[in-house]
C-alpha cells in the first residue's frame, strides 16, 4: 500500500530580508497548489521560538510526514528545522530546505517578480524533492585514510602536498607527461612578482620526492565506484590499467584558454590574448611603442553572459 504523502510548507519572510523584496502571500498562495501539499503557512520568522513550535504543532495536528522551508540557507538552520521535526516525531531526513533568500530576494533585489517568480519554481522543485524522502538514520563508517588528487596543476600539487605533509597517502594523477598546468606558461606571479616556472619546478621536486605522494603522470581516470569515504578508482598509464582505493577525491583539473579566433583580427601577433602576453613576457619577445588592452573579449555576449 503506497504511503499517504502529506507535505506541509513554511515560508519565511525573514523580516525584510526575504519579504522585503519578494512576494511571500503569492508564494504561500502557490505552495498551496502543489501536489501533495495539505498544510501552507508564511511565518514572520520561521526559526523563532513561534515558527519553531507552528511546525511542530503542524506536523502533530496536520499528520504531516513531510515539511519544507522556504527561507534563507541550509548551511545556518537546516540542524534546527530537522531537530525540531525530530521532537515532533518525524523522521528529520523528512525534511527540505529551500534557499529563497540567498539565491532569490539577496540576489534580485532589483528584480522583485523575477525573483518571486524564481522562487517559486524553487519551492515546486524542494516540494517534488521531498515527496521522494525516505526516512533515513545516521551511521558512523571508517573512511580509507588515502586521497586522489585529479590535476597535477599548482593547485593539485598544493593540495597533494597538504594532504601528503600530514601524513595521507595521496595519489596525484595528471594526464600529460609533467606537472605544472597551465602555470608553466606564465610569466611573473603577483604580489610578489614570483617567476611562475621557478614555482612549478619547486613543488613539483617537492611532490616527486615525498614518501606519501604516488605520482601518476600520462595517466587517464578510467573509472570511479563507490561512495563517500570508500572509492574504487581505475586508471590507466600508457595503456595499462592499475587499480586502487581512496576515501577523498580532489578534482584540481585546471581550464582552458579561450583563444578569440575571428574576433578583433586575433592572429597571436599583433592581436593577442593576455595568455599570449605572458608568453612574449617569458620568451623576452614582446616589443611594443603603444598597447591597446580590449576587455570582455568573447564574455558578456549571447554565447557566454557572464564577465570573463
Amino acid at each position: 500500500m503506497s504511503e499517504d504523502i502529506r507535505i506541509g510548507v513554511f515560508v519565511c519572510d525573514c523580516g525584510s530580508n526575504i519579504a522585503g523584496y519578494l512576494d511571500c502571500p503569492s508564494l504561500a498562495e502557490y505552495s498551496e497548489t502543489l501536489p501533495n501539499v495539505v498544510f501552507v503557512k508564511e511565518n514572520l520568522y520561521t526559526c523563532s521560538e513561534t515558527g519553531i513550535n507552528e511546525i511542530k504543532n503542524a506536523i502533530k495536528d496536520e499528520k504531516l510526514n513531510r515539511v519544507v522551508v522556504a527561507s534563507c540557507s541550509p548551511r545556518t538552520h537546516e540542524p534546527l528545522f530537522r531537530e525540531s521535526c525530530e521532537e515532533a516525531g518525524l523522521n528529520p531526513y523528512l525534511f527540505e530546505m529551500v534557499n529563497i533568500r540567498d539565491q532569490c530576494s539577496w540576489v534580485h533585489m532589483q528584480e522583485r517578480e523575477e525573483g518571486t517568480n524564481k522562487a517559486r519554481d524553487l519551492i515546486r522543485m524542494g516540494v517534488a524533492k521531498a515527496a521522494l524522502l525516505q526516512p533515513q538514520e545516521p551511521i558512523q563508517s571508517e573512511v580509507d585514510p588515502k586521497a586522489l588528487v585529479i590535476g597535477g596543476g599548482i593547485s593539485g600539487m598544493t593540495s597533494a602536498l597538504t594532504l601528503a605533509n600530514r601524513g595521507y597517502q595521496v595519489f596525484l594523477v595528471e594526464k600529460s607527461s609533467e606537472m605544472g598546468g597551465l602555470l608553466r606558461n606564465l610569466h611573473k606571479l603577483a604580489p610578489a612578482n614570483v617567476d611562475a616556472n621557478e614555482l612549478v619546478a619547486k613543488q613539483a621536486e617537492a611532490v616527486k620526492n615525498h614518501e606519501n605522494i604516488h605520482l601518476l603522470t600520462s595517466t587517464t581516470i578510467q573509472e570511479i565506484k563507490g561512495y563517500i569515504g570508500h572509492y574504487e578508482v581505475t586508471v590507466s598509464t600508457n595503456g595499462v590499467a592499475q587499480d586502487f582505493g581512496v576515501g577523498v577525491i580532489i578534482i584540481a583539473t585546471g581550464a582552458k584558454v579561450f583563444r578569440p579566433e575571428g574576433l578583433f583580427n586575433y592572429d597571436g601577433k599583433r592581436v593577442i590574448t593576455q595568455f599570449d602576453l605572458e608568453a612574449f613576457f617569458r620568451n623576452k619577445k614582446f616589443k611594443a611603442d603603444n598597447v591597446v588592452m580590449i576587455q570582455c573579449v568573447g564574455a558578456r555576449n549571447e554565447e557566454r553572459k557572464y564577465c570573463s
